[in-house]
């Protein structure tokens, strides 16, 4: 039951990281009305407003936590003493990670609702008026979001090894999420890019832009691992270096230079190259890649803390499976809601007519 437990942990939160990491990214760019986000906005949002669907697929998490979290069973929280009696139990668990879907999902739902709002405008003043209920939201939004993905993301995952923490964890899954997100809507508008509703307004810029997004985000993950491994190395604690210990022998010693290799180094050198940037086939390509990475980093992440720190061939299959299936339920919610809206912000008064020359170039 381990192997499916840990394998549908890791295809979960894959996909999950995309839902929460559009939801930053569509905060942000209300934040900043860069016209890089102009034509993924929608696609932003019909993301964001998954979330409600991975509250209904984090239920088997929760079914299956005895099988997960060693806080769980009675001996390890005995030996956890107040952290499991006050924190790590699972009533104040479920109802944590509830919590962090209503605050999420109420986030993605205003901000669709308002960005519906202003394409029904028929003036620009009210375009500027709605425009700034977006802004207004996303500021403490973004803020409320960046501090209970950590919460979640020590619940979720640092919390399989109860006695190991690393004060970067949260803003290391923060990178993830938003890499993960930028490399989907990469791929997203490689393919909605050329419909008849998006011609004249998309254009190689702005695949460029998102290129040059997509490259600072992977420079960040490596940026964000090297230093969780500076600073817990130097430490020199055994409560923190177990951790990599555990990932130094059982297969996963090829696991972590494989990553250092194909999800750092290779797609760095290959978003250098400007012109590459610049067409839409080959940039999405190279998301894709990185998209098969982050779930390769996941596993390196969750994987070691069960079947005994061997690499469990069982393990590999269940997680592409669990990806697989729960990545074609997200993707046809996805598609739905998509669908079901314009397909750009044409109404929008700070980046219409900036983000239109830029596409047309």
């Amino acid at each position: 039951m381990s192997e499916f437990a840990s394998g549908y942990l890791v295809a979960f939160f894959f996909w999950f990281s995309i839902s929460f990491g559009c939801l930053g990214i569509l905060m942000i760019q209300h934040l900043t009305g860069g016209h890089w986000g102009f034509g993924i906005r929608r696609p932003l949002e019909a993301a964001a407003k998954t979330l409600p669907l991975m509250l209904v697929l984090f239920i088997p998490i929760i079914l299956l936590s005895h099988d997960i979290y060693p806080w769980s069973h009675e001996a390890e929280a005995a030996q956890l003493g107040n952290k499991a009696k006050y924190y790590l139990n699972i009533p104040f668990f479920v109802g944590r990670a509830v919590a962090y879907f209503i605050i999420w999902s109420g986030l993605a739902f205003i901000l669709s609702k308002f960005s519906l709002e202003q394409d029904k405008t028929n003036s620009v003043d009210s375009a500027i008026d709605v425009a700034q209920k977006c802004r207004n939201v996303s500021g403490p939004g973004l803020l409320i979001s960046a501090l209970t993905i950590t919460f979640a993301s020590v619940d979720w995952l640092m919390s399989l090894d109860p006695h190991w923490f690393s004060t970067i964890y949260g803003i290391l899954t923060i990178g993830g999420c938003l890499l993960n997100s930028f490399a989907f809507m990469i791929i997203v508008l490689s393919q909605v890019g050329n419909r008849e509703a998006m011609k004249g307004y998309i254009g190689s810029k702005h695949f460029h832009d998102l290129g040059k997004l997509l490259l600072a985000c992977v420079m960040l993950w490596g940026y964000f691992n090297l230093s969780q491994l500076l600073i817990i190395w130097s430490g020199n604690l055994p409560e923190e270096t177990i951790w990599f210990i555990r990932r130094r022998g059982g297969g996963w010693e090829y696991v972590g230079p494989a990553l250092i290799l194909l999800h750092f180094a290779v797609p760095f050198f290959l978003l250098l190259n400007r012109s590459l940037k610049k067409k839409p086939h080959i940039i999405a390509m190279v998301a894709g890649f990185l998209m098969v990475m982050r779930l390769v980093d996941l596993f390196w992440l969750v994987q070691p803390e069960f079947h005994g720190g061997v690499i469990s061939p069982t393990a590999v299959v269940v997680t592409i499976v669990s990806a697989g299936i729960i990545g074609a339920i997200w993707l046809g919610l996805f598609f739905k809601l998509l669908s079901s809206n314009p397909l750009l912000p044409l109404h929008d008064p700070y980046i219409q007519k900036e983000a239109i020359v830029h596409g047309g170039h």
